[in-house]
């Protein structure tokens, strides 16, 4: 067992499940909170999250199969999805994959999930297909407001860590992200986008 990302909530270790190499991703005790709330809220982030990504699924998300989830120590092994993160990509691929990740994004808000962590990193390129992967922040909600916050982080994460392609890229999410969500809630959204960044919670993206 390999640890690979060591998290504020979780722990990821790449394992293996049945001979096939799998992620585990074990959620952490914390000290400071009263032990019988930390084991359910620990329980229930993991039934939520295994949950997420099984219904994902359905609505036609490439996202990891989950093999096995363990509620006692709050943990759960999923598929390995062996690609490379968007986030390592080339410029020019990253802008020509922007198109797919907005349409993964609009499917997940068609259908009342906020993924709540929308990073080149959590989108993986496997065989030519985008998967999206680490629903730990993911919540049912179809408030605008929760879908405009997804839209937020992407595109901050665009202009902070692809800043020389953010423009083309940002374009290519909305047209993918519009073509599933429809004129009328896109515009919503995305005037929403503007409304958070116009507050001063964050830096005004140009």
């Amino acid at each position: 067992m390999q640890l690979i990302t060591k998290g504020a909530e979780a722990d990821i270790y790449i394992t293996k499940w049945n001979d096939y190499k799998a992620i585990l991703k074990i959620r952490k005790t914390k000290n400071y909170r009263n032990p019988i709330l930390d084991s359910n809220l620990r329980k229930q982030r993991t039934i939520k999250e295994s949950q997420t990504i099984s219904k994902v699924k359905l609505y036609g998300i490439p996202a990891p199969l989950v093999y096995f989830v363990n509620l006692k120590k709050s943990f759960i092994i999923m598929q390995h999805i062996p690609g490379k993160p968007i986030h390592d990509l080339s410029d020019s691929k990253i802008v020509f994959l922007s198109k797919q990740m907005g349409n993964l994004v609009g499917l997940m808000h068609k259908n009342g999930i906020m993924h709540g962590d929308l990073t080149t990193s959590n989108f993986i390129l496997f065989k030519n297909k985008v998967y999206v992967i680490d629903f730990g922040l993911s919540q049912k909600t179809t408030k605008p407001e929760d879908h405009a916050v997804d839209l937020r982080l992407i595109k901050e994460i665009l202009n902070s860590a692809h800043a020389t392609i953010m423009k083309q890229a940002w374009k290519n999410f909305l047209v993918g992200y519009k073509s599933v969500v429809g004129t009328s809630k896109f515009l919503r959204i995305t005037n929403l986008v503007l409304e958070i960044e116009s507050r001063g919670r964050y830096a005004t993206v140009v």
